[in-house]
């Protein structure tokens, strides 16, 4: 039963889920994403960042989901493997229960070390982390997304953490041959010029400054970076019920190797 709750939990119900999406002790994020299952189908967040400007006789960046028939889909693909996993997971219980032998340890052994390891990898998925996240440098969304498409010099990466939303928004500087990769090099450009009579803006301060990434192609820096996370209620009630049910199967696999007289991890 905590596996259907938890794919439930995860189904393409509408209105969806509406969760706010901004920055907590600035100005810099403001607005709102739905989402409805795997998709992110809605969205609507204002940007005010140093080096992005607004458009013409506006205060803030707009960045809106595309509502166009022919617009890509934002699908969160931590949530598509994780219903994948519980699906699996789903399958491995029939299978137990109305196709092998009930009566063979072995065999019910063998189940139990399967359902283990599809109920740990969903729920590492919800957990996140790089190696399930992937870099955001590698794998851009396609700015058809959006509406006007994400501008070149903007990254924008959503994914689970934690069973929350976690957004990353990163203006990028395209770094051309010959141009020096530090801000403070010597150069007679406008903008190192500002910088070292102290006129221009300081940028805030962040984790990847000075580092060169391959972006679409062109190498890039980041200029300026925001982090936004945003709790998912359900997301985080499917957590809490694959930590159950990977306890729950723990028991189990190690109640069954003494009797069985073997070691768990040979259950």
């Amino acid at each position: 039963s905590g596996l259907e709750e938890c794919i439930a939990l995860l189904a393409p119900k509408e209105p969806g889920s509406t969760l706010v999406i901004s920055s907590i002790r600035s100005e810099s994020v403001k607005g709102y994403i739905t989402r409805v299952g795997t998709r992110i189908v809605k969205g609507d967040i204002q940007l005010r960042l140093s080096t992005l400007p607004p458009p013409r006789n506006a205060v803030s960046y707009p960045l809106r989901l595309s509502t166009a028939p022919t617009a890509p889909d934002l699908v969160l693909r931590q949530l598509t493997s994780v219903r994948n996993l519980i699906n699996q997971s789903l399958d491995v219980v029939d299978i137990s229960t109305w196709t092998g032998d009930a009566h063979d340890a072995n065999f019910i052994s063998g189940q139990l070390r399967l359902l283990s390891d599809f109920v740990q990898e969903a729920r590492q998925a919800l957990k996140g982390g790089d190696e399930i996240v992937g870099r955001w440098w590698e794998n851009p969304v396609d700015e058809n997304i959006f509406d006007p498409p994400l501008p070149s010099t903007l990254s924008f990466h959503l994914s689970i953490s934690e069973a929350s939303l976690l957004l990353y928004l990163r203006t990028l500087q395209p770094i051309n041959p010959g141009t020096p990769t530090s801000f403070t090099s010597d150069t007679l450009s406008g903008f190192s010029l500002r910088h070292r009579l102290g006129l221009a803006a300081k940028l805030p301060d962040h984790d990847e400054t000075d580092q060169i990434f391959t972006y679409r192609g062109q190498e890039v820096k980041v200029r300026e970076k925001v982090r936004v996370e945003s709790q998912d209620p359900s997301l985080m009630a499917v957590m809490a019920k694959l930590s159950a049910l990977e306890h729950a199967v723990g028991v189990a696999r190690k109640s069954l190797a003494i009797v069985m007289g073997v070691d768990e991890e040979d259950s």
